[in-house]
């Protein structure tokens, strides 16, 4: 698991906070700069460590829809490394069926008790500044939702639960979370608003989308160097596996493909620049990329023999976490849901 202190350095590196405004402690920079952080964290194998989540998910919440106070309290430590970010939506229970939660924060004084559990939590191991989607009002259903910041130092009845064993990304602290009457003060309410929780997660939703797919097409692409290198290298039956031409045909229709969805992603991109990003696009990305992720290191690994199957090789790697990326940020069953609405 990362420790503590390697955020720290990455905050003093410039690696956090990197689209936080500069008057809030962060680096001034925007969404672009955040996927080149995102894209060398994966090209250098830093496993575990969540930049894409602290980045370009959790801290995001705080600009968009925090108040000032809120911005100036949190964005300076969510730029420096000393808090480390994370939100908590899914649910034992109810997975990521955001309209049905069973964790609520009812008004307690001046402030909320928040009860309930959270699972699948990336950095919940390591995570002191949580974004909890709760029921403010349990009797409504999406204008029930609520999104409380809960500081985890000052925080009495939060639980931390196991680092969860997962098939892949094991350096990665995804884990349970259980709040028993945790009081959180009502200026911890993001926009200080109730019931605004539902419509500010789906305005996010299509960035966090554009990241996954982002990251699969990094990986895509990593796979596809790192394959060529091998099958140049390795000879077989007196010749390299690349002068095979199955291997020319295979490898040549997996370039394509990336290019194509290579350049969909940049122009989902593009459209996140200009506020066009729609819900359909964002998810148009997230299936297309998470989908060839998974074609191309299958076909990569299969190019390696049996040392694709070794732990060693990089891309025995890469085909256990990979596997994740059809799943989290909203399955591609979900995907296609959504895409078939715009029909």
């Amino acid at each position: 698991m990362v420790e503590r202190e390697f955020w720290r350095e990455a905050g003093q590196a410039g690696l956090l906070g990197v689209s936080v405004p500069a008057e809030y402690g962060g680096a001034g920079g925007d969404f672009r700069h955040d996927l080149v952080v995102f894209e060398q964290v994966q090209r250098k194998e830093v496993s575990g460590f969540g930049a894409s989540l602290h980045n370009g998910i959790v801290t995001p919440y705080i600009v968009a829809h925090g108040t000032e106070e809120q911005k100036q309290r949190w964005l300076p430590g969510l730029s420096n490394g000393e808090l480390i970010a994370a939100v908590a939506m899914s649910e034992p229970a109810v997975g990521s069926d955001l309209q049905n939660l069973k964790t609520t924060a009812l008004r307690d004084g001046n402030g909320y008790k928040v009860n309930g559990a959270k699972t699948f939590i990336s950095s919940g191991q390591l995570a002191n500044l949580i974004v909890v989607a709760a029921k403010t009002d349990p009797s409504a259903r999406a204008k029930g939702v609520s999104l409380m910041v809960v500081e985890t130092d000052k925080a009495e009845g939060f639980r931390r639960g196991r680092k969860l064993k997962k098939l892949g990304n094991d350096a990665a602290d995804t884990s349970e979370l259980f709040f028993d009457d945790v009081w959180v003060p009502s200026e911890n309410l993001l926009g200080l608003d109730e019931g605004q929780g539902f419509r500010q997660l789906m305005t996010e939703l299509p960035r966090e989308r554009l990241v996954i797919a982002y990251q699969a097409m990094t990986m895509i692409e990593l796979a596809l160097e790192k394959t060529l290198e091998y099958v140049k290298d390795r000879k077989v039956f007196g010749q390299s596996i690349l002068e095979f031409q199955n291997t020319q045909f295979k490898l040549a229709d997996l370039k394509t493909e990336a290019a194509a969805a290579k350049t969909f992603v940049n122009f989902c991109v593009a459209q996140l620049f200009e506020g066009k990003l729609d819900t359909t696009q964002a998810s148009m990305a997230k299936l297309l990329t998470t989908e060839l992720q998974g074609k191309v290191i299958d076909q990569c690994l299969q190019f390696h023999g049996g040392y694709g199957y070794m732990e060693e090789f990089a891309i025995s790697r890469m085909y256990r976490d990979s596997r994740i990326s059809r799943i989290y940020g909203g399955s591609n069953e979900i995907m296609r849901m959504l895409i078939a609405r715009s029909l």
